[in-house]
């Protein structure tokens, strides 16, 4: 199989690298940013109808955190909007066999029944902090369901909660709270700070999946004959911000005090993924927290000490 990763030099496009290099019978077409922008339509046709691959991958995507979301709303649902739009037709176009589109659990509304299941899709508003990153991931869900529907191809989409893992963006102000909080108290251990500042009240739950979790559920659904229009990937239980926060600290050495700052907004009071129908599919996560936090924690230390830390 022939197996394009669009994305591939991200979290998740390494990691599905990582996993699918494992798999035999697999041949990986992978493309840089710099060699194929995939907000062109003509560029995207050209390398898929050259290269006819047997299956895509969309893993490519603008993401960030709630400061990166509130600020670049624009960008976040352009690029993302085209990015899907471009993917999912020139696959059509070129007669790809099959194609799966990974989304977000920020699809859901923000007031959503927990644990989240699949249907609740479209009953409500969304989270307003990344509204625009939702549409645009809600949009390429229902490109892949109706390019299915309407023309038979088998073009299905993945749902993933919050992703963590190796190659993750440590931006201090644009990335998300987990990796934020590693670069947070691994550069207030160094620094011998006595408190690290936390945002929000600590209060709502969220769910962590590493990434090499994501990549090996992708490679188990492409592997359905007949998967469902989308499905969510996650670990089915969650902890508090506060929790996280704790755990972080602890697993990079800081033993200074926390201070919280209420005045920062939280986002969606709980996030928790309904996993049903992919555990009855056959499908479950592995990795612990405190494992993956302690596994990423040392690839944020590599990736450091190499010079390729992003962020």
């Amino acid at each position: 199989m022939k197996l394009y990763i669009a994305g591939h030099n991200g979290m998740v496009g390494a990691a599905l690298v990582r996993r699918f290099s494992a798999e035999p019978g697999v041949e990986l077409l992978l493309r840089s940013r710099r060699e194929v922008d995939l907000t062109n339509q003509a560029a995207v046709d050209a390398l898929i109808a050259t290269e006819k691959p047997d299956a895509v991958i969309v893993a490519a995507a603008k993401v960030g955190g709630i400061h990166a979301n509130n600020t670049y709303p624009a960008e976040f649902l352009f690029e993302n909007l085209v990015i899907a739009a471009n993917t999912v037709h020139s696959a059509y176009r070129a007669g790809v066999g099959r194609l799966l589109f990974l989304g977000s659990s920020c699809i859901y509304p923000k007031h959503a029944p927990q644990p989240m299941p699949e249907d609740c899709l479209l009953t409500s508003a969304l989270e307003p902090t990344n509204e625009a990153y939702a549409i645009a991931k809600i949009a390429g869900l229902k490109l892949c369901q109706y390019y299915r529907k309407q023309h038979g191809v088998l073009f299905h989409s993945a749902m993933p909660t919050n992703l963590y893992g190796p190659a993750d963006n440590y931006h201090p102000q644009n990335s998300h709270v987990l990796p934020a909080l590693i670069r947070r108290f691994h550069e207030a251990k160094a620094a011998g700070r006595p408190e690290v500042g936390a945002w929000g009240t600590g209060s709502p739950r969220r769910e962590f999946l590493h990434v090499d979790d994501l990549a090996d559920a992708c490679a188990f659904l492409l592997k359905l004959p007949q998967p469902p229009d989308w499905v969510n990937v996650g670990t089915g239980t969650d902890v508090t911000i506060r929790e996280l926060t704790e755990q972080v600290a602890a697993v990079t050495g800081y033993g200074g005090r926390i201070v919280w700052d209420p005045a920062k907004p939280d986002g969606t009071p709980r996030k928790l993924m309904d996993v049903s129908r992919m555990n009855a599919l056959g499908w479950r996560a592995r990795i612990g927290l405190r494992e993956g936090l302690e596994k990423t924690y040392a690839s944020f230390l590599a990736e450091q000490a190499a010079g390729t830390l992003r962020g």
